[in-house]
């Protein structure tokens, strides 16, 4: 690993993930807000925290495409959409795929798909692979704040006991583009 990375800020925050607790940590642009995708009690916390409506759905973020393959279901994508898909990964772009119907309501919201990235942050993918899966993310801001881009804004907007892997972000000014892996449509710019 590199001796750059948070690991002990990373060991931290898998922990606290185990005990179904919402962590903060860096993306490409902003912190996002996580938990374990498979925990209903954790995504019921994150979205009481960012009072989001279960009906909008979430992303997961992942270090690998493997890592979301229980959650989604890519059969449905030809070779050139799957070919789309994996030259914009890993990197600050989410596909919405079409969701396999184990796949939590709780997290797929009103929807039959879901959102997924793949990251190239060094501490998200130390973190996903440390914890041995994707995290649920949204940014991390309280209803009707801009979205945190560093751990004191974190620390103001949460709180000084919200467990956060302190680390920079990815320095990008946008949030993830949100494109359809079947059918290119953008759903945000990025």
């Amino acid at each position: 690993m590199n001796k750059n990375l948070p690991s002990e800020a990373v060991q931290r925050a898998v922990v606290a993930l185990n005990n179904k607790e919402v962590i903060a940590y860096p993306t490409e642009a902003v912190f996002g807000v996580g938990c374990d995708p498979d925990s209903e009690e954790a995504v019921m916390r994150l979205l009481a925290l960012k009072q989001r409506p279960v009906e909008k759905g979430l992303i997961l973020i992942a270090a690998s495409f493997e890592q979301l393959q229980p959650y989604i279901d890519d059969s449905l994508l030809t070779e050139a959409q799957r070919a789309t898909v994996f030259a914009r990964w890993p990197g600050p772009v989410t596909f919405v795929f079409p969701a396999k119907p184990t796949t939590p309501a709780w997290l797929t919201g009103r929807f039959n798909s879901l959102a997924v990235r793949v990251t190239d942050h060094p501490v998200v993918i130390a973190l996903c692979k440390a914890y041995g899966k994707p995290l649920v993310s949204t940014s991390a801001n309280l209803t009707g704040l801009p979205p945190c881009r560093t751990t004191a804004e974190v620390l103001t907007q949460f709180g000084d006991d919200f467990p956060v892997v302190d680390a920079p972000t990815g320095g990008r000014m946008n949030p993830s583009e949100i494109l359809d892996a079947l059918t290119g449509e953008r759903f945000r710019q990025g």
